[in-house]
């Protein structure tokens, strides 16, 4: 059975760090890129960084460039999200994803989200 699991979240400060990691199991998605996606209550679901399959390209929305860094280890089976200086605005409930259709990060840094491997979600709270 495939699994993304995240974890990593919680309470924090604005001004704050937080590490998030997605850990795979059942199968390798070493071939494929990854990326975070997060949904803030009342809002859709957004795209935040991506990374290519072998972690050598990676993307990032606008709203996290400087602030948030992806990263991944395959022989880990294992994806991060460093989040430095995070904001109020940055509460969310954070996703992981697979896109099995790709090694690059084109395509989930253009909207691509209809991926077939999701995680659970783990929480994010900034507060002010």
């Amino acid at each position: 059975q495939v699994q993304l699991v995240e974890s990593g979240g919680g309470l924090v400060q604005a001004g704050g760090s937080l590490r998030l990691s997605c850990a795979a199991s059942g199968r390798t998605f070493s071939r494929y890129a990854m990326g975070w996606f997060r949904q803030a209550p009342g809002k859709e679901r957004e795209f935040v960084a991506a990374v290519s399959w072998n972690g050598g390209t990676t993307g990032y929305a606008d709203s996290v460039k400087g602030r948030f860094t992806i990263s991944r280890d395959n022989a880990k089976n294992t994806m991060y999200l460093q989040m430095n200086s995070l904001k109020p605005e940055d509460s969310a409930v954070y996703y992981c994803a697979v896109d099995t259709t790709s090694t690059g990060v084109r395509g989930l840094v253009s909207g691509k989200n209809d991926m077939n491997y999701w995680g659970k979600g783990t929480l994010v709270t900034v507060s002010s």
